[in-house]
């Protein structure tokens, strides 16, 4: 990935022109540019240790174990996203693995542990955006794991984004589908999270989901019965999405 020719664009060009040159490229190939890259050393993966997390972490880990991956400990977390995420980082012999927790400034903000039950933006903000935005300080570019068969906002999901801050935004899964994800597993047999056997295709914080009935949309127990589907680490139009999508 050469970005010097790049240069004069602002980030959003750049995504554009990355993104048009990088479509049909594969996801293992694409990190293979990213991390070895121009771009070598100066981006993170953010990983959720979720659900299906498992596949990105094995790709990035077959590329360079030495990524920083920052993994954002809310303090609510389910206690087995907890542990999986301590078994996978040794399993895969992830060598720079980032514990980002939110800072005694921002739980100030939430002094009782109930915010979410009044206000679910501003939790996410305090315990996941704001720490991410520290966590990803000096860095050019970070790697999610977002797929457009996730739906909602994803549905136009690019390769290549930008985000609040000018750094490059890299989906490498965007174009996966559920099968694909489920092969690539199977193929290197990568354990899964414990909680997708009790119907959770998506997991985030313990208080904000729930199991998913057969037939719903995999996003569908995250903030049950509220309008939002992201926490706010994403952006949609440019702008970090902090309340309600």
């Amino acid at each position: 990935m050469t970005l010097a020719p790049l240069a004069a664009l602002d980030p959003a060009g750049q995504a554009a022109i990355l993104g048009a040159q990088y479509a049909r490229l594969g996801a293992e190939d694409m990190l293979r540019e990213a991390l070895l890259g121009d771009l070598k050393g100066r981006v993170a993966l953010v990983s959720s240790f979720g659900a299906e997390s498992v596949a990105l972490l094995h790709l990035v880990a077959s590329v360079d174990r030495g990524t920083p991956v920052v993994f954002l400990d809310t303090e609510m977390l389910f206690p087995e996203t907890l542990d999986y995420q301590a078994r996978i980082a040794q399993a895969l012999g992830l060598t720079d693995m980032r514990i980002v927790r939110p800072s005694p400034d921002d739980l100030a903000g939430d002094a009782d542990g109930t915010l979410h039950q009044r206000d679910t933006g501003a939790c996410c903000h305090l315990r996941k955006v704001a720490p991410l935005e520290r966590a990803l300080t000096g860095f050019d570019g970070w790697i999610t794991g977002r797929k457009r068969y996730q739906g909602g906002q994803r549905i136009a999901l690019s390769k290549f984004e930008t985000d609040e801050a000018g750094r490059l935004k890299l989906n490498p899964l965007a174009d996966w589908g559920p099968a694909d994800v489920r092969a690539y597993i199977r193929r290197h047999d990568l354990p899964p999270h414990p909680l997708t056997a009790q119907d959770y295709p998506s997991i985030g914080c313990a208080p904000c989901t729930s199991p998913v009935a057969p037939g719903e949309d995999p996003r569908a127990g995250r903030w049950r019965g509220e309008a939002k589907t992201e926490c706010g680490i994403h952006v949609a139009d440019g702008k970090i999405i902090r309340g309600a999508a």
